[in-house]
């Protein structure tokens, strides 16, 4: 998927899910734009979902939609996660040891990576650190990303895709000033780094989910995300994958606040989470087009 992008100039959209309602939003909007997809579980997903069901909503659902579609490790903290999700089918691996000592980060990735490629599993790794705070990841100050560092990482760990650090943030609080993303620094690390380039942090919250969250009451802490002109100019630049998360959960509280404002006797769940699974599906719809990956099931 990542090298289809990479060749063609577009990015696969990301997104995080730990149930079968945002995985079906995800894979309905992606079907309606014949995208490519990596649906993606984070430690908490699993510890939530249980990592057999998650496995088997992702598997059956994807099989009922004819685009390509990957399971995705996310922020892996450690080695013994990643061998479960291998032996439970994941065919995408995230191992993120950033936090440790460059040195360290090498080496543990490196084990992933050896691990992953005798079951013929890619594996993403990160260099550098994000600002905020997302399931386990936490972040008080960024560190972005050394473009010589960059290249000589993917060297001596072998990664097939490299997440870096160029000015975006975890989680809904990250959002105090405007985003401004160092493109300067992504364009030397494209030029140094062979593998497809990802970028975290890359929620973007279209102005109709602002302005239901607001309207109704949903708690998303003012949240803009990063502009999509300058998510679409990464793209331009050499990012493969950007990763959704934030905007997934804000649209999906949005939405149902909004249906349950104008629906105050309804108790009937389905109908209130399928109202806030219409939110994430325009999100994804959204996101599909700042990437570029309509149209490349």
């Amino acid at each position: 998927m990542l090298l289809n992008a990479q060749a063609k100039g577009y990015a696969v959209p990301h997104f995080n899910t730990s149930d079968l309602e945002i995985t079906r939003a995800i894979l309905v909007g992606c079907s309606k734009m014949k995208s490519p997809v990596m649906i993606a579980t984070s430690k908490g997903a699993i510890e939530y979902a249980g990592i057999k069901p998650l496995y088997q909503i992702v598997k059956t659902l994807a099989n009922s939609y004819k685009i390509p579609v990957a399971l995705h490790l996310d922020h892996s903290p450690d080695y013994e996660l990643v061998k479960k999700c291998v032996k439970n089918g994941w065919t995408s691996i995230m191992i993120d040891a950033s936090r440790y000592s460059y040195l360290k980060n090498v080496r543990e990735t490196k084990k992933v990576v050896q691990y992953c490629h005798k079951k013929q599993i890619p594996v993403e790794a990160e260099l550098g650190r994000l600002h905020g705070k997302e399931g386990w990841v936490k972040t008080k100050n960024s560190i972005f990303t050394d473009p010589e560092k960059a290249a000589d990482f993917v060297e001596k760990t072998g990664c097939d895709s490299l997440a870096v650090s160029i000015g975006t943030s975890h989680g809904a609080y990250k959002f105090d000033g405007r985003p401004k993303l160092d493109f300067k620094r992504l364009k030397q690390i494209r030029e140094k780094v062979s593998v497809p380039l990802v970028l975290h942090g890359a929620s973007s919250i279209p102005k109709e989910i602002v302005s239901k969250a607001e309207k109704y009451g949903a708690r998303f802490f003012g949240a803009r995300g990063v502009p999509s002109r300058q998510i679409g100019k990464a793209v331009k630049l050499g990012i493969c994958k950007a990763n959704s998360d934030t905007d997934l959960r804000i649209a999906f509280e949005a939405y149902m606040h909004e249906f349950l404002h104008h629906n105050p006797r309804v108790f009937d769940y389905r109908k209130i989470f399928s109202y806030g699974m219409e939110g994430v599906t325009k999100v994804v719809v959204d996101r599909i087009k700042v990437l570029g990956s309509d149209r490349r099931a």
